[in-house]
């Protein structure tokens, strides 16, 4: 697990509300200029398009992420970060309690 406490950022307290409020999130930007959300999941299934690459890793809970039509990964906290790649999608789906995520922005 990567780093879950970020010093010298900012934070843009509007949220990313989706799904009705079942997946919420914060941005933040790094000293370096990174950019990365942070966020929780509620149960249920919600598919993502991705415009940047990204970095999804789990901080807290477990859920399940199929990439495209036939891979299906199960996460916890201690899976290793999941790469996304540009213009694709996801979908993850959390069948209990509450899922905490870092999303990571790839250049």
């Amino acid at each position: 697990m990567s780093n879950i406490k970020f010093e010298n950022v900012t934070v843009h307290a509007k949220a990313n509300i989706y799904f009705d409020g079942k997946v919420v999130s914060h941005s933040i930007v790094l000293e370096d200029g990174s950019k990365k959300t942070l966020g929780t999941i509620y149960p249920g299934s919600y598919h993502f398009n991705t415009e940047q690459a990204e970095k999804m890793e789990i901080i807290t809970g477990k859920c399940e992420i199929c990439l495209g039509q036939l891979r299906r990964i199960k996460f916890t906290v201690r899976t290793k970060p999941l790469r996304v790649e540009a213009n694709s999608g996801f979908t993850i789906e959390v069948r209990e309690g509450t899922c905490e995520y870092i999303c990571s922005f790839i250049d």
